[in-house]
């Protein structure tokens, strides 16, 4: 044990190869331990029931399956709500070959906290542990790049998605209060933190990002 506390991981993909990849470059790091693995959403809830997890890494492709869960058993985003569900207190972040917007939107809404690019860097991994376990979310930096930025959204909570459509389509925060039956005070505290998560300073710019979100909604 190091004197700082361990984080307790535990991994989980269908590829046996890619998990002894994760283990070896992950237990290379002090406060890292490897708690558990398993290789689908089955042998994962019943492996998990009797760990202490601070943490997961989820593969996205878990059956071979990326969207619907398949009839023997359930993807990485499925299984994520469940693990949400289930374990609040366990952080959660995705592993995904597909850099589109609807999947990082879907496995945030989900409960991940992150969301990681598998061809990505095994540094940036370590790098969203340490974020995530830190209180923070964390998106694979080739999806921060401009010509990926409307993914960012899949950070923000339903509500504040709610209020982002509202603000593609030019209703005031009291039309938005009245409609979502909110204050104009809530409303506006949700810009605030919508603009904080997306680093975005001025209202123009608001507007900018969410017209340009509008089609992902």
């Amino acid at each position: 044990m190091s004197q700082q506390s361990d984080i307790r991981i535990f991994l989980i993909d269908d590829h046996p190869l890619v998990r002894d990849g994760l283990k070896a470059r992950l237990e290379t790091i002090p406060h890292f331990s490897i708690v558990g693995e398993a290789s689908n959403a089955e042998e994962a809830l019943d492996k998990a029931a009797g760990t202490a997890i601070d943490l997961v890494l989820m593969d996205i492709n878990l059956n071979g399956q990326s969207g619907a869960a398949s009839a023997t058993g359930m993807n990485g985003i499925a299984l994520t709500a469940r693990f949400a569900a289930a374990y609040p207190d366990v952080r959660i972040i995705m592993l995904s070959m597909h850099d589109k917007a609807e999947y990082v939107s879907q496995a945030m809404q989900a409960g991940a906290r992150g969301y990681v690019l598998k061809d990505a860097p095994a540094e940036h991994i370590i790098a969203a542990i340490e974020s995530v376990m830190s209180g923070k979310n964390y998106l694979s930096a080739g999806l921060q790049q401009p010509g990926a930025a409307p993914s960012s959204a899949a950070i923000l909570t339903q509500r504040e998605q709610d209020i982002l459509k509202s603000i593609a389509t030019g209703k005031s925060n009291k039309h938005i209060a009245q409609e979502l039956g909110l204050s104009v005070r809530t409303v506006e505290t949700h810009r605030l933190n919508i603009k904080r998560k997306l680093n975005i300073e001025g209202q123009a710019d608001l507007i900018r990002f969410a017209l340009n979100q509008s089609g992902l909604f």
